[in-house]
């Protein structure tokens, strides 16, 4: 049996289609395909059933990934290992975060880890999935929220202030109860559980997953919204509403895998990350003067 056959079959049990996990494998479909035909072939054994373009494992597949997934975060934590021993700040570092962190406050801000470190390459993922550190789909993750379990290393970053923000120009005509939003799958959201108690016989006239996107509607005039005030406060079409002090605030929490804090490269662009937060502290927690 080829080892290397049980990583396509994690991917696809992961993912569920052929075309998902192909995509994150990197390769074509009939790549993903003709591995797992052939880790089948070796195992005697099927894996996967397939129906309606979906493919989900049999009750020997699922046993299989479980025991392959383990081997894949052992194989992770070997490399680790052997990275951790180089000492050298350089090679890649994978950052993975919101979309809102990625794009509006960490990339502008590289620059200066990649002066401070120029063998170092970053490689920065927004994305609002839980990509799992264990496995080195990321080497340290930021999220707005504390995991409530996984053997990480977790430090707390900063507290991000939201506030309520309508359209900055005095001739838009805002309705009071109109509102924009995130889409629905991120309604359990504290900032959208708060949008829903404000919203009363209000209506929400936009609903997007794109930070950005919503920051711009209210600037339109298209509705008042919920935002970080990290983000709003800097655009120069919001104004805030809600007074100095923020309406609700989230706790933003860096993770990072044991192993992987003992790499130089990570060490160095995590003690980065804690510095560059400590530093504009007050701006994310949204408490103006």
């Amino acid at each position: 049996m080829n080892w290397d056959d049980l990583r396509f079959a994690v991917m696809l049990g992961r993912e569920g289609t052929l075309a998902a996990a192909a995509r994150r494998l990197g390769v074509d479909q009939t790549t993903v395909a003709r591995r797992l035909k052939a880790l089948e072939t070796a195992l005697g054994a099927s894996l996967f059933e397939r129906g309606d373009g979906h493919w989900q494992p049999t009750a020997v597949g699922l046993r299989v990934l479980e025991r392959a997934g383990r081997i894949e975060e052992d194989m992770a934590g070997v490399v680790r290992v052997a990275e951790a021993g180089a000492g050298k700040v350089g090679g890649v570092v994978r950052i993975t975060a919101v979309a809102a962190i990625v794009g509006e406050w960490l990339v502008p801000r590289l620059r200066d880890l990649c002066a401070r470190h120029p063998e170092l390459c970053v490689d920065v993922i927004a994305s609002n999935d839980n990509l799992n550190v264990a496995r080195r789909e990321a080497d340290i993750a930021i999220r707005l929220a504390r995991p409530a379990s996984g053997d990480f290393l977790i430090r707390k970053l900063a507290d991000v202030g939201f506030a309520v923000y309508g359209a900055a120009r005095g001739d838009l005509p805002v309705r009071t109860g109109d509102w924009v939003a995130y889409n629905e799958d991120l309604a359990h959201t504290p900032e959208m559980r708060y949008l829903q108690s404000m919203l009363g016989s209000g209506r929400i006239r936009l609903r997007s997953n794109s930070l950005r996107g919503l920051a711009r509607a209210v600037a339109d005039g298209v509705g008042h919204g919920v935002l970080p005030c990290f983000l709003a406060d800097a655009v120069p079409g919001l104004v805030r509403l809600t007074g100095a002090r923020p309406v609700l605030s989230r706790e933003l929490w860096m993770l990072i895998h044991p192993d992987a804090r003992s790499q130089a490269r990570v060490a160095a662009t995590a003690d980065w990350l804690v510095e560059r937060f400590q530093a504009e502290a007050a701006g994310f927690a949204g408490i103006l003067a």
